[in-house]
């Protein structure tokens, strides 16, 4: 407690100005003390040309006041610094080159602490205490630090810019309002301000409603990576498993084909060997059987001769050998071509089924979609080859040898029966489907025609409502006449305005959702754009009203 009765005594006895104990104190004329140079220097230097004043209470003096040392303050604070209470000054925090300076600390000045919007001055905090004391300046209104508070006065009259002109969107003074911008739609500062602070609230309103979707957005990606990944990771360790499975049969047969050429190879050498020792079983015993006829042919002994060539000379019955081809042999060399032709069919299956495979990657496309083109060239990217189904086409439409073409006929043509022809409607659809991003043209002649996107299981029998582009949740449909256009879905009409043109172009983001119809001629005008889920492959379609009708799926370039 003592201690904070020291800091109160320092505190009294310091100057506002140089915030270190008085030094030659003088008290002015509102009874504020200074040290004497402090003081000279603040009335001859910042404010030389105007009225002196006081730093703290901004009171004036006219005429300049003489300054007398007050003695017995002189004396207060030599006692203060003989019995060692001289306070060590409060560690100044001055202002650096983006900070708020102080208009009335001399020499090194401090921060502001506030600015003062009715003096347009800023003030540290030691002197800003006369606006809390002196009930004149309590009036004030104070704001935090401002460092272009003179842009609150008028230039040309000198005064507060109370005013605002709404007409030259400027702040001004009120002789500005009587005189320049007289007739102008002013208002107070105050009241623009109220104008302003609502479309500030509403604007960030609009910013947090943005940061939200933006990190909904954000979520949303996040939720995919996690959901690519995973859909990765068990696509490879199927594609692992699968080929891990593939392998081991072909380990399996491997060492089936191997076990089967060794079994083989072992019937095939017993019997050869068999025949082999038959062979040299004989050999041996027509050897001895001659040399028993050499010792025959040498006897002298013409009786004993007679006697014993029948039984010498008898031999058994050659060995077969007739089995022994001295063609040159084949051996396994048929079950290395099989084998080889077997290796060859793999190659190109797993070459087939690679470029599948390549193609399925190359498809996987989430939510990062590029852009919808904007140019032809751009469109153009993405041409596919459109052709028709005959097997869809209704009866009365008679197509062409590309079967791109397609005519409305009064009479029937001879198609066969099938399921997926249309009965009622003169209506065909496309054989391929459609996926991924495309874009296709049809250039049509006559009095109208639907182009027209459709489920494949769109029904085929049944009325138009049933069964007619654009007229059930299965489809939609772009309907074009010579001088007008309509879009339907769900049997719900929308007219579509834009230039008449005998083109349309029809571009699909079936993973997107989008559905965009245009008009194509030397320029590409948007008709109508559909932003919704396809739940199936799509495929092209056309719907001939009336008869002589054509329509063609363009070849584009």
């Amino acid at each position: 407690m003592a201690q904070k009765g020291v800091q109160l005594d320092r505190e009294s006895f310091s100057c506002s100005i140089c915030l270190d104990l008085l030094k030659d104190p003088v008290t002015i004329p509102c009874g504020h003390s200074y040290c004497m140079k402090c003081i000279t220097r603040f009335w001859d230097g910042e404010n030389g040309e105007i009225l002196p004043s006081c730093p703290q209470c901004r009171q004036t003096f006219t005429p300049r006041p003489v300054l007398v040392k007050n003695t017995m303050l002189a004396v207060v604070v030599e006692e203060m610094k003989k019995t060692g209470l001289q306070a060590a000054p409060a560690d100044p925090c001055y202002a650096g080159a983006e900070d708020v300076a102080c208009d009335v600390c001399t020499g090194g000045k401090l921060k502001a602490f506030k600015s003062c919007l009715v003096c347009l001055a800023s003030y540290c905090e030691n002197h800003l205490r006369p606006h809390f004391d002196a009930a004149p300046l309590k009036k004030h209104k104070l704001s935090d630090p401002c460092k272009n508070l003179q842009e609150n006065i008028c230039s040309r009259h000198d005064k507060m810019r109370e005013l605002f002109c709404r007409t030259d969107q400027q702040c001004i003074c009120y002789l500005c309002s009587v005189d320049e911008h007289r007739g102008h739609d002013t208002v107070s500062a105050a009241a623009e301000r109220t104008e302003r602070q609502r479309e500030l609230e509403g604007s960030r309103h609009k910013l947090q409603q943005r940061i939200q979707d933006r990190e909904k957005d954000v979520k949303l990606l996040q939720q995919e990576v996690e959901a690519i990944s995973v859909s990765a990771d068990k696509a490879v360790e199927h594609s692992d498993k699968i080929f891990t499975e593939l392998i081991c049969l072909m380990e399996k047969r491997r060492s089936e084909v191997k076990q089967q050429i060794r079994s083989q190879q072992e019937t095939e050498v017993s019997r050869v060997k068999e025949l082999e020792e038959k062979l040299e079983q004989e050999i041996t015993e027509l050897k001895r059987k001659d040399a028993s006829l050499e010792q025959l042919s040498l006897t002298e002994d013409h009786i004993q001769f007679v006697h014993s060539y029948p039984s010498v000379s008898a031999l058994r019955e050659p060995t077969d050998s007739s089995s022994i081809n001295i063609r040159p042999l084949r051996h396994f060399e048929d079950v290395t071509a099989a084998v080889s032709q077997l290796r060859d069919q793999l190659q190109d299956l797993l070459r087939q089924t690679g470029t599948n495979v390549s193609q399925k990657l190359t498809e996987v496309d989430v939510l990062l979609s590029p852009a919808e083109p904007k140019t032809r060239a751009e469109f153009l990217k993405y041409s596919c080859e459109i052709t028709l189904d005959p097997n869809t086409a209704n009866k009365h439409l008679s197509l062409s040898k590309g079967i791109r073409k397609v005519t409305r006929m009064s009479e029937e043509q001879s198609y066969s029966h099938h399921p997926d022809r249309f009965t009622s409607c003169f209506q065909v659809l496309s054989r391929e489907s459609l996926t991924r991003r495309c874009y296709w043209e049809v250039e049509w002649t006559g009095t109208g025609v639907g182009v027209a996107v459709a489920y494949k299981n769109i029904s085929r029998a049944g009325n138009w409502k049933e069964s007619g582009f654009g007229n059930n949740n299965k489809s939609w449909a772009l309907n074009c006449f010579p001088n007008k256009y309509s879009f339907f879905y769900n049997n719900m009409k929308i007219p579509v305005a834009g230039p008449p043109s005998s083109r349309v172009g029809v571009y699909l983001d079936h993973r997107a959702g989008v559905l965009s119809f245009y008009s194509v001629s030397e320029t590409m005008t948007l008709l109508h754009r559909v932003q919704t889920t396809f739940t199936q492959p799509l495929h092209a379609g056309l719907w001939l009203y009336w008869y002589e009708v054509t329509a063609e799926f363009c070849k584009l370039k």
